[in-house]
């Protein structure tokens, strides 16, 4: 398969229509649906069931979706961890660190500072991104290192490190009745009329289907609360992100939330050997 059937065939995969495939591509839909039937073909397989109305995937093709995404970030990760080595030897080095923002707000600059205090420390670049980036980032070569969230990022293909463990807590907004209890239960807040819990983008960036609002970062979430629309079960490092108009209650039965330190298991880079130590030793 060439990475330009591939990049096809994800594009139509993922809108499911030809049409709008093309255009995001930029090409004329015939020479894309030649390509798709070229593929197809090739494989011996049927990828896409296509009516005059619809457009869908058989199991073939969920298969070379979930595969095919994988292979072009491995691709678009080789272009750009190359350029950098190019530049790191022109006297131009540094580390790329993805965190979700708003996450890991005491951690992150303990960390910053003990690296930067190693010898032969290099620059890093922090790029805060939304719900579920990091993991993107991290596995398309856009970043070196990132820090990661079980169990609602996964880390299937990197090496990692644990670095911390916490409880949850529920947000709500300052006066609901439940404001007033010492603790709560998952029972207690997940379903409740006037306040769903909100829907995070997955690692795509699709929301999945729900009651509650789409959110996706921590500014929007609070104003949400704030406003009597939505709960939320967050980490306990987010209390210090929490504005006067919230109120966060210890959640028992949440599960623990564990932040790693994750990098590509092939990486040679001295650099960030010196960064995961001085994670480690925090």
């Amino acid at each position: 398969m060439e990475t330009r059937e591939l990049r096809y065939f994800v594009a139509v995969a993922e809108e499911l229509h030809f049409g709008r495939a093309a255009q995001r591509l930029g090409i004329a839909q015939p020479p894309l649906s030649r390509a798709i039937r070229q593929l197809e073909r090739r494989l011996a397989v049927t990828l896409l069931d296509r009516t005059s109305r619809s457009v869908t995937l058989t199991e073939a093709g969920e298969v070379l979706l979930r595969e095919g995404r994988a292979a072009l970030d491995a691709v678009a990760a080789a272009d750009r961890r190359t350029r950098r080595a190019a530049l790191a030897a022109t006297g131009q080095p540094g580390l790329v660190l993805a965190t979700k923002a708003g996450a890991a707000t005491e951690l992150l600059p303990k960390l910053l500072d003990a690296y930067a205090a190693e010898p032969g420390a290099l620059p890093v670049e922090v790029l805060l991104c939304g719900i579920g980036e990091q993991e993107r980032l991290l596995r398309d070569g856009r970043a070196d290192v990132a820090l990661l969230h079980q169990p609602f990022d996964s880390t299937a293909g990197f090496d990692f490190e644990e670095l911390t463990t916490e409880g949850q807590v529920a947000v709500l907004p300052a006066g609901h009745p439940l404001t007033t209890r010492r603790h709560l239960r998952m029972a207690d807040v997940s379903g409740l009329p006037d306040l769903p819990m909100p829907r995070w983008p997955d690692s795509d960036g699709r929301y999945p289907d729900g009651p509650g609002l789409p959110v996706h970062d921590s500014t929007q979430l609070f104003q949400l609360i704030s406003l009597g629309r939505a709960v939320a079960v967050l980490p306990e490092s987010a209390r210090p992100l929490l504005r006067g108009d919230l109120v966060a209650i210890p959640v028992l039965d949440a599960p623990s939330v564990t932040t790693v330190i994750a990098w590509p298991p092939h990486s040679r880079s001295q650099a960030l050997a010196g960064l995961v130590r001085s994670a480690t030793r925090l």
